[in-house]
């Protein structure tokens, strides 16, 4: 189940894809710097990363639990748990390895990831910025 938090605000949002896209297209010389001048920036990749990875990975109330849905919601909640501990013990690489991590999540698991990109992207903000 997801556990209810507070939502990003849609400037929070745009910062992240922003630094996702930037880091995608252009690698780690795209954003130099941009976490040492932001310091907010893990803590909000980090919640993109929950909203993105919750709704795939976490038990469905509407449908029927089985070993597989368990099996998901854990892998889900083991790697938020590793992004955690990673943003508390080295908050300067955390970041473009936190956006990494979203872009290989989005590449490997969410369907219709040929959609990734631009496009892509503004899909999947528009899910965050709507989700409950």
């Amino acid at each position: 189940m997801i556990p209810p938090r507070t939502p990003l605000t849609p400037e929070q949002v745009e910062r992240a894809f922003t630094y996702v896209l930037a880091l995608q297209r252009g690698g780690g010389g795209a954003i130099a710097g941009r976490a040492e001048a932001d310091p907010e920036l893990e803590f909000v990749l980090l919640r993109l990363t929950e909203d993105i990875i919750w709704p795939v990975t976490a038990l469905d109330g509407d449908t029927d639990p089985c070993a597989d849905s368990f099996a998901l919601d854990e892998v889900g909640c083991v790697l938020l748990s590793a992004l955690r501990d990673w943003t508390r013990g080295s908050p300067t690489t955390a970041a473009p390895g936190i956006a990494r991590s979203i872009i290989r999540f989005t590449v490997n698991v969410i369907p219709d990831s040929e959609m990734f990109g631009r496009a892509g992207f503004a899909l999947l903000r528009k899910r965050v910025l709507l989700a409950p």
